[in-house]
Formats: structure tokens, C-alpha cells, sequence
């Protein structure tokens, strides 16, 4: 009987695709346990219309990504950090307050984890963060960092 994987089983194949078992495994294991569907023509079209619209909607994700990177690349942030004598900081600054810098100033919601910081920044100055928006596409926004609190 051929079958249409819905998840990843082990020894017979990846999700989506399309593999011969035996009757009796297809109807004692794989169907009951909803790990894939009978082949018939229509859960075949059902199968590929379903993965085309999963296409579209991945290319619509990334060309919204690269939009937004484009649009972040030309902005830049002020966070105000707290300073001492002789220019010393007090602190550092982290994902967590250029996220909301940038929910503040610039009206995007980007969330603190997608922010990447090797190490939090603990100077004054104008520094250039990644942020990660799609996994094929690297935003990078000029934080400045200025004195203040």
C-alpha cells in the first residue's frame, strides 16, 4: 500500500513523502497513530495543494523579512546608559533594552531573542547589532549608545 508520510518515521522515510509499506503495517500502525494517510488521489492532491500553499506562504515570510531588513539597516536607535566619573559605566545594555528601544522609537516589535549581542555593550558610542529576522536573513541597526538615566 502506498502511503503519504505526515511525520518523520524512522526507517521509512521523511514527512511528505511518498513510500510502499506492507497493508498490515499501514493499517495497524501508521494510520491509527495519524504518522501518514492512505494515498488515494485525493489526499495526493489534498497532499500537494497543502505544500504549495506552505511554499507561498514561506516566500511571503521571507520577502517581508528582507523588506524589514532593508527598512532596519536605514534606522538607528539612542539607548541611554548610566555614566561615572571619568566616562565609566555603570551597567551594560542588553538585548532586552534595545528591543524595547526599538519597540519605543521605531514602532516594530522585534523580539529580544532574535537580537544578537556577543557580549552586552558597556560603552558609550555608536555600535551595529544583528538581528536575526528570518533564518536566511541578518537585519544590522545602529544602536547609539549615549549618557543619561
Amino acid at each position: 500500500m502506498k502511503v503519504i508520510l505526515l511525520e518523520d518515521v524512522k526507517s521509512l522515510g521523511k514527512k511528505g513523502d511518498l513510500v510502499d509499506v506492507s497493508d498490515g503495517h499501514a493499517r495497524n500502525y501508521i494510520i491509527p497513530k495519524k504518522l501518514g494517510l492512505e494515498a488515494t488521489p485525493k489526499n495526493l492532491n489534498d497532499y500537494k495543494l497543502k505544500k504549495k500553499h506552505e511554499e507561498k506562504v514561506a516566500a511571503e515570510n521571507l520577502a517581508a523579512a528582507k523588506t524589514l531588513s532593508e527598512e532596519l539597516a536605514k534606522e538607528s536607535v539612542t539607548v541611554l546608559i548610566k555614566v561615572g566619573e571619568g566616562g565609566r559605566a555603570f551597567g551594560s545594555i542588553s538585548s532586552k533594552e534595545i528591543s524595547e528601544a526599538i519597540k519605543s522609537q521605531l514602532n516594530r516589535d522585534i523580539d529580544k531573542k532574535k537580537i544578537v549581542l556577543k557580549d552586552p555593550i558597556k560603552a558609550i558610542g555608536e555600535f551595529t547589532v544583528k538581528i536575526k529576522l528570518h533564518p536566511q536573513v541578518q537585519a544590522e541597526l545602529k544602536v547609539k549608545v549615549t549618557e543619561g538615566r
